[in-house]
């Protein structure tokens, strides 16, 4: 029978990605209602002002000291392809179901396992190596290829995907010396400029009704993440990461609700495969680390 405190790790754990996935919602929602008026590159760069304007405050109380660097270019490297991820993630949530786009998402962890092994050399063990399977099978029910049915704004969010691999594979070495916050606080002021100068010549002027919805944007962008490496710290990825799965369901009520979206079952079937994969090499690596 497992420890109290091993209990109450579960329910603090499920506690804090209640707060990932509520955050994720309220980003998606907030996207697609933002791309009615504005341009992605537009939604992004607001994303990047609010952003920035609280970790200066949360600056302000901990210390700026924090945004000490050595390693500058690789936060530059690591923000240009996290641009890449967050724009087609923000294009496809215009254009496409939002249960396909959390569904095509789902290919990250397969994108990071094969980056990180060509860029920080890591081992491609026989788990990572039957979740990259896995999630190459789960990514071609999706998109049905050769049947007629591929959209072009999926493979955009698929490539997407690729990018935010590449981001979290630079992070992953990123994080071996920087804080948190110094990587937070430079993706914000990275990305700010690039979104201003993109969306320059599609500028539009934002209308009232359209600012809650940036604050709504700009700030699940920080606390998803925040919510997810809480719940980390607190409990297995064993765990984690299959209550991360309820984004899609949970997104896919949404669709139904507000958008008429009908979720295709071929969507929730490629996602499940995917997660299977993930959640194979994820038992896999926690039963290394207790062996070690």
């Amino acid at each position: 029978m497992k420890p109290e405190p091993y209990k109450h790790s579960i329910i603090n754990a499920a506690l804090w990605m209640m707060g990932t996935l509520v955050s994720f919602m309220g980003m998606a929602v907030g996207g697609r209602e933002l791309s009615m008026e504005l341009d992605t590159f537009q939604i992004l760069f607001f994303r990047s002002l609010i952003g920035l304007f609280i970790l200066v405050l949360v600056l302000s109380n901990k210390g700026w000291y924090l945004i000490k660097t050595r390693h500058f270019s690789l936060h530059v490297l690591r923000n240009i392809s996290h641009f890449g991820g967050q724009f087609g993630w923000f294009y496809g949530i215009a254009y496409i179901p939002l249960a396909e786009v959390f569904a095509i998402e789902f290919t990250l962890p397969v994108w990071t396992a094969i980056l990180a092994t060509l860029i920080l050399k890591e081992h491609m063990t026989p788990p990572r190596f039957f979740a990259v399977v896995f999630g190459i099978v789960g990514m071609l029910i999706i998109l049905r290829p050769g049947m007629g049915v591929v959209n072009p704004v999926s493979l955009i969010v698929l490539a997407s995907a690729i990018c935010y691999g590449l981001s979290h594979t630079l992070t992953r070495r990123i994080a071996g010396f920087d804080h948190p916050i110094t990587i937070l606080f430079y993706m914000t002021l990275i990305q700010l400029p690039i979104g201003f100068f993109l969306s320059f010549n599609s500028w539009v002027s934002v209308s009232f009704s359209m600012w809650p919805w940036l604050i709504t944007v700009g700030v699940t962008a920080l606390t998803g993440h925040y919510c997810m490496a809480r719940a980390l710290t607190i409990a297995d990825a064993t765990v984690v990461v299959p209550l991360d799965f309820l984004r899609l369901p949970l997104i896919a009520v949404i669709g139904y609700l507000f958008y008429n979206e009908v979720l295709d079952q071929f969507v929730l079937i490629g996602a499940f495969i995917m997660l299977f994969g993930n959640f194979l090499n994820i038992s896999a690596e926690h039963r290394k680390a207790k062996s070690s």
